[in-house]
C-alpha cells in the first residue's frame, strides 16, 4: 500500500513509519514542513492508499495561554489544511486515520474503565482543556472525506521518546515515588501493540468509527510507578506532589494528574489480540 504519514517525524509517526516499512507497505512521512505555506500537501495526497495523520503539538509541556492555543491550532487547523488539500485530489486518498487521545472522555477511576460505548461529545465540558481540545480535534477531523477512522490513544510507551523517557532519569536516580498522591488511573499502550493496531485497522477496512488505543490494563499511578520502580531495582519513596507538578508544568500539570480508565473494547472486539497486556511486561520489555 501507498501511506502516507503527516506528523511522520514525531515519536509515533518514526515508529509506525519503521513498522508498516518493514511490512512491506510503501511510506512516505513528511512533518511539520506539509502545512507550511507553498509546500503542496494535494500532490502528495494524491493517490495515496491510505493518509496517517499524526500532527499536533506535544501535550506534555508546560502550558501557557499561548502554547494552549498552538495545541489547538495544531490539531484543528492542520486538519482543515488537509482539508482544503484533500478538496483539490484528482485521486483522493482511499481511506484515512486520524490521532486523537483519551483525554477526551471524561475522568474516571479504575474500577470504573470506558470503552467506546461512550459518547464524549454527548457532555459539554468547562474547565477541562483536554477533553474540549479533543473535542475540537475529532469535530475538525470529521469534516474530512473519506470520512476517518479515528484513533484514541493512551499514553503511548516507548524507547527514546514519548512519556517514558521523562520519567526514567529521576526512577534511575531512586527518585520515583507517587505523582499527586498516585491514585489517578493510568492507561497506557507499548508502543508496538500500537503500530500493530495500525495494521489491524489497515487489514480490517470494514472497521470504520472511533477505537481507544490502549492496553486493556489501567492501573493506577501509583502501581505503574512501583512496577517500574521493582523492574529498574531501585527505591519508590519520593512523592511529587500537586503544587510542584503545577510549578512545573501550569495548568499542563493536569496531564500527569487526569484520571483516565480506558479500554480497548472495539479493537477486543475485532479480534486484535496485544503483545503487552500488562504494564510489567511493557515496561520489561522497554527498559531491559
Amino acid at each position: 500500500m501507498h501511506i502516507l504519514i503527516l506528523g511522520g517525524t514525531g515519536f509515533v509517526g518514526r515508529y509506525l513509519n519503521r513498522f508498516l516499512s518493514e511490512r512491506g507497505e510503501q511510506v512516505t512521512a513528511l512533518g511539520r514542513e506539509a502545512f507550511t505555506k507553498g509546500f503542496d500537501l494535494t500532490a502528495h495526497l494524491n493517490g495515496q492508499d491510505l493518509v496517517i495523520n499524526l500532527s499536533g503539538e506535544n501535550i506534555g509541556k508546560r502550558w501557557s495561554e499561548s502554547y494552549k492555543q498552538a495545541l489547538i491550532d495544531s490539531r484543528v487547523q492542520t486538519s482543515a489544511a488537509l482539508q482544503v488539500a484533500l478538496q483539490a485530489c484528482s485521486v483522493p486518498p482511499k481511506r484515512i486515520f486520524a490521532a486523537s487521545a483519551i483525554g477526551i472522555y471524561p475522568e474516571s477511576d479504575c474500577q470504573h474503565p470506558m470503552d467506546e460505548s461512550f459518547d464524549p461529545f454527548e457532555l459539554q465540558y468547562k474547565n477541562n482543556f483536554l477533553a474540549t481540545l479533543g473535542q475540537a480535534w475529532e469535530q475538525a477531523n470529521a469534516k474530512l472525506t473519506p470520512t476517518p477512522v479515528t484513533m484514541r490513544f493512551g499514553v503511548v510507551l516507548g524507547k527514546n521518546g514519548g512519556a517514558l523517557a521523562k520519567m526514567l532519569p529521576p526512577f534511575k536516580l531512586g527518585l520515583g515515588g507517587p505523582v499527586a498522591g498516585g491514585q489517578q488511573c493510568f492507561s497506557w499502550v507499548h508502543i508496538h501493540d500500537l503500530a500493530r493496531a495500525v495494521a489491524h485497522l489497515i487489514d480490517h477496512p470494514e472497521l470504520e468509527g472511533a477505537f481507544n488505543l490502549t492496553a486493556p490494563a489501567p492501573l493506577s499511578n501509583d502501581a505503574f510507578g512501583k512496577t517500574l520502580a521493582n523492574i529498574l531495582h531501585r527505591p519508590y519513596l519520593i512523592p511529587l506532589p500537586l503544587w510542584q507538578l503545577k510549578l512545573m508544568f501550569g495548568e499542563g500539570a493536569q496531564v500527569l494528574t487526569y484520571s483516565s480508565a480506558i479500554l480497548p473494547k472495539r479493537l477486543l472486539d475485532s479480534g486484535f489480540e496485544f503483545e503487552f497486556s500488562s504494564a510489567r511486561e511493557a515496561l520489561q520489555d522497554i527498559v531491559k
